[in-house]
């Protein structure tokens, strides 16, 4: 994308179409925003500097892919099958324990095992967190969506999605607010959907207050788990599903053409299920995705109170045959 001698004008508070300044002089690229049609959804965004760019589907409250810049393809899984839909209208309210799933990168409320006293049912995740319409408003190199409040949890969620202005970097800073209803104790969880890769990597703390340096939250664990000078890699299983957390503030992601680093926002606090600042779940076929998890701390929030958590993803191409060399390079280990 030739953006190198463009710039936006600061669109905040408004949604038209990019508009660009034509500079005398060529500088270097900063990050630009422009609506887009994508995959059947109209009123998306694209978030672009020359190194990396972002898709935004308001529609679903998604962020739908993450790839480099010019590319076709990414990093994020996005389920094809409901290109264009919208979760109402996909929904089978025949079945109420359904849930659609389009991929890409989301938050929900933590711990799932709350959910029930929540709202009285710990499946599907609460509507107001997943997959919603929110409203999205265009700055001059970010995106800020905003949902509906959920009707279970009182909470309306806010994600403001920026590209740094010259690096492979997409921060999202992901925010809570409490606007009614009784008290309620949270956490701030991103689930990010990711292709099927040749492994994940997580450099395990070695102060970890966690027996092994992680927390084996399903059975069987994923499939080649293995643990070499500090360093924790696992690949997908193709015939179960299988998930691990760590109190380990930085994943891996390794694809074919890839890297994907994910880095959560680490500090005090007590965190969810057992002390899990990290997770990895992998999902079995026919849907070959896993989920890189980041989740902030809990708190008791009442009306007013507000809690946030940014996760930071750094995209590069893969640069070295061994996955684990790749791993520890983007890694600095």
């Amino acid at each position: 994308m030739a953006i190198a001698e463009k710039r936006l004008r600061n669109l905040e508070g408004r949604s038209e179409a990019q508009v660009t300044l034509d500079l005398p002089h060529a500088q270097p690229a900063e990050a630009s925003v422009a609506r887009i049609s994508w995959h059947g959804w109209p009123d998306c965004y694209l978030i672009a500097n020359d190194k990396v760019e972002a898709v935004l589907v308001p529609a679903i409250g998604r962020v739908m892919q993450l790839r480099l810049a010019g590319e076709a393809d990414g990093a994020l899984w996005d389920n094809r099958a409901l290109d264009g839909q919208l979760h109402d209208t996909a929904l089978n309210h025949s079945d109420p324990d359904e849930w659609i799933n389009f991929g890409g990168d989301k938050c929900w409320p933590a711990p799932q095992s709350d959910w029930s006293r929540q709202r009285g049912r710990d499946w599907p995740p609460p509507a107001g967190f997943d997959s919603s319409p929110m409203e999205a408003v265009a700055g001059r190199h970010s995106v800020l969506m905003t949902s509906p409040v959920d009707s279970a949890f009182g909470i309306q969620v806010t994600r403001h999605v920026e590209l740094d202005a010259y690096l492979p970097v997409m921060r999202i800073r992901t925010e809570f607010r409490k606007v009614r209803g009784d008290a309620v104790r949270v956490g701030v969880w991103t689930i990010t959907q990711m292709e099927d890769p040749e492994r994940v990597f997580i450099p395990l703390r070695k102060n970890s207050r966690l027996a092994g340096g992680l927390i084996r939250l399903t059975e069987p664990e994923p499939e080649g788990l293995r643990i070499e000078a500090g360093l924790l890699s696992i690949r997908r299983p193709s015939l179960h599903c299988a998930k691990i957390g760590t109190d380990a503030p930085s994943m891996v992601w390794v694809g074919a053409n890839l890297i994907v680093r994910i880095d959560a926002e680490a500090g005090p606090g007590e965190f969810p299920d057992g002390g899990c600042l990290t997770q990895v779940y992998t999902n079995p076929d026919p849907f070959p995705y896993v989920e890189l998890e980041t989740l902030g701390p809990l708190a008791t929030m009442s009306v007013g109170d507000r809690i946030e958590r940014t996760a930071t993803y750094t995209i590069m191409p893969r640069s070295e045959e061994d996955p684990e060399t790749e791993a520890r390079k983007i890694l600095g280990c």
